[in-house]
């Protein structure tokens, strides 16, 4: 109906441009629907829009726009509102035709071509890969595949893509922790660092190394903790201490330090991904930051970046200016010990996301990365492409609350609640809805008492509820051995009042599901299922859906079919199930 609307309004505008009323076509006609039914079922303020450019007042344009508009059989009258919005009311021929067209469409009501083809890019969660995923991570893995979902509905053509970060000092730390805890498993008496990865899951994977090659990276604690600095417990410099150990440990290691580290990043990566499969997100590809550096592409973009005078050296460390781009201030990208930054690799890996064709690149990141944008988009523009074709959506971190208190997490020390502990605790279904309930940019509390709950206070289960209910309705219509054909349903009795706001809702998803992914806002499916599901609930409560009059019936049960096809329909793009029965 609002594609309807939408191209009556674009035919009477362009013959009120050919008139000489107005100069020219605006960029969007804007067409919503109304919170309230007394101002019909659709408004648009086109004529706020175009008052000046017709050199008239709002109202005057109004009531030009509504002789100007064709008659059409769907309208039942339109209004002038307020300053000049124009409200639509749609006629009950019309707005009953929402049942067939779901129906009909069934699985595939809802989707839509605003995407064009176009190609996007989105990356997502990647996580270092110095442990398993905690419920900071799940909010970002749920918004991503949400999103994800949501695009491809549009008609985007949408690539998941998680960037592995194994390369740095921060894979130095978790190798180095890994091959500590292993020294012990060979009777070694250590003190670990305290800045160390401290987690149960180090003692494991240290297990497995000791058990598969017993012995054979034995080294005497004395040789790697010889000639180290105190650590910071002790009075000294823990971000020291943590680097001589791994200097000691790799030149008395030799390749057995890579072993370990190959032990420990496959078996942290295994478990994420199969932590994210069962949590029901999957990515088309895994980028490895080391590719960056073993294919040259790292050491190539500091190259470009030289020969366009981009570069400069300072304290024998090589600096980026990036304030010639907006940034704050410059930035390093090769250190003075020759090592590269986080930020080359991050410099060359979006160079390589650039270079590969997509219409738009989508980052997800952690809202403290927030001051990091800047230098990216400065990258960007200083390789020569546009750093408008990369959008950075920032998703603030959860926090659990159980029994009203919250639950505390520290994640180098180990002491936090990861994503799979969470899923075993409320369920996928939950976890995954919970998450996308409120903007990614806001915070929020994940109250693990509500999501577990089996009440209409908890969102997911009364939409879920919703969707079984019908199921059951059902049920009982094969009982009775009624056979819903909505070909054979009077549904002009569809005159309640409940049934009227029903299909008013209805009526409505196509522009949540287009609002939802061109704002980034799962959220606003989720409120609309929530919605859809409060106005199915007091239908339920109200009237009966088998009566005595089998074509009363029939409409009725061809509303409620409706209705559940919607509701599975959102809940699938959101990521969680439809049960049959509750």
């Amino acid at each position: 109906m609002k594609d309807q609307l939408q191209h009556l309004l674009t035919k009477c505008i362009q013959d009120l441009i050919s008139k000489g009323t107005l100069n020219e076509m605006p960029s969007k006609i804007r067409i919503d629907h109304t919170k309230d039914n007394s101002h019909g079922d659709y408004a648009t303020n086109i004529a706020l829009m175009l008052s000046s450019q017709a050199k008239m007042s709002p109202l005057e344009l109004a009531q030009i726009i509504i002789d100007q508009l064709e008659h059409r059989s769907f309208l039942k009258k339109v209004e002038i509102a307020g300053p000049g919005f124009i409200n639509f009311f749609i006629s009950q021929e019309s707005s009953i035709s929402i049942i067939n067209e779901i129906i009909d469409q069934a699985s595939s009501y809802g989707k839509s071509d605003i995407g064009q083809g176009k190609k996007v890019l989105l990356e997502y969660v990647s996580a270092n890969p110095t442990g398993p995923l905690h419920v900071g991570h799940g909010r970002g893995a749920a918004y991503g595949a949400t999103v994800s979902n949501l695009l491809r509905n549009a008609g985007f053509i949408v690539d998941n893509e998680y960037y592995v970060n194994d390369a740095g000092r921060q894979m130095d730390i978790l190798t180095v922790s890994i091959f500590l805890r292993y020294l012990s498993f060979c009777g070694e008496k250590l003190r670990f660092p305290d800045n160390g990865y401290q987690g149960q899951y180090i003692n494991d994977i240290a297990q497995v190394i000791y058990d598969t090659s017993g012995k054979e990276f034995h080294l005497k604690s004395d040789l790697i903790f010889k000639n180290v600095c105190k650590d910071g417990a002790e009075g000294g410099d823990k971000e020291k201490h943590i680097d001589q150990l791994i200097e000691k440990a790799k030149s008395k290691l030799g390749g057995g330090f890579k072993a370990v580290f190959k032990v420990g990043i496959e078996s942290i990566l295994s478990g994420i991904k199969n932590d994210l499969a069962e949590f029901g997100v999957v990515f088309e590809k895994w980028f490895s930051e080391q590719s960056l550096i073993d294919n040259g592409l790292s050491e190539s973009c500091i190259s470009k970046l030289k020969n366009s005078k981009n570069l400069y050296e300072k304290d024998g460390a090589l600096w980026f200016k990036t304030t010639n781009y907006g940034d704050e201030k410059d930035r390093v990208v090769v250190r003075d010990n020759g090592n590269h930054t986080y930020f080359a690799s991050d410099i060359a890996y979006h160079l390589d996301k650039l270079e590969r064709g997509y219409d738009k690149i989508i980052n997800v990141w952690g809202a403290d990365h927030h001051g990091y944008i800047p230098r990216v988009k400065a990258s960007i523009e200083a390789l020569g492409h546009s750093s408008n074709k990369l959008e950075v959506l920032l998703v603030q971190f959860a926090n659990l609350y159980r029994g009203g208190s919250k639950v505390q997490m520290s994640t180098r020390s180990g002491s936090f609640v990861t994503l799979e502990d969470l899923r075993a605790e409320v369920g996928n279904d939950a976890a995954r809805f919970f998450y996308i309930l409120r903007k990614s940019e806001q915070h929020m509390d994940f109250d693990l008492d509500l999501a577990k709950s089996k009440t209409n206070e908890n969102p997911v289960y009364y939409i879920q509820y919703a969707h079984a209910r019908i199921c059951s309705v059902f049920r009982q219509a094969v009982e009775k051995e009624i056979e819903l054909n909505v070909d054979q349903a009077n549904l002009s009795l569809l005159i309640e009042q409940t049934e009227k706001d029903i299909l008013r809702e209805l009526s409505r998803f196509k522009s949540v599901l287009e609002s939802s992914a061109i704002q980034y806002e799962p959220h606003q499916l989720a409120y609309y299922l929530r919605d859809l599901s409060t106005h199915f609930h007091s239908y339920y409560n109200a009237c009966k859906f088998i009566v005595d009059d089998k074509s009363l019936t029939l409409a009725r049960l061809s509303l409620i079919s409706a209705t559940q096809q919607v509701l599975k329909n959102g809940l699938s793009i959101l990521g969680v199930g439809a049960p049959e029965s509750m």
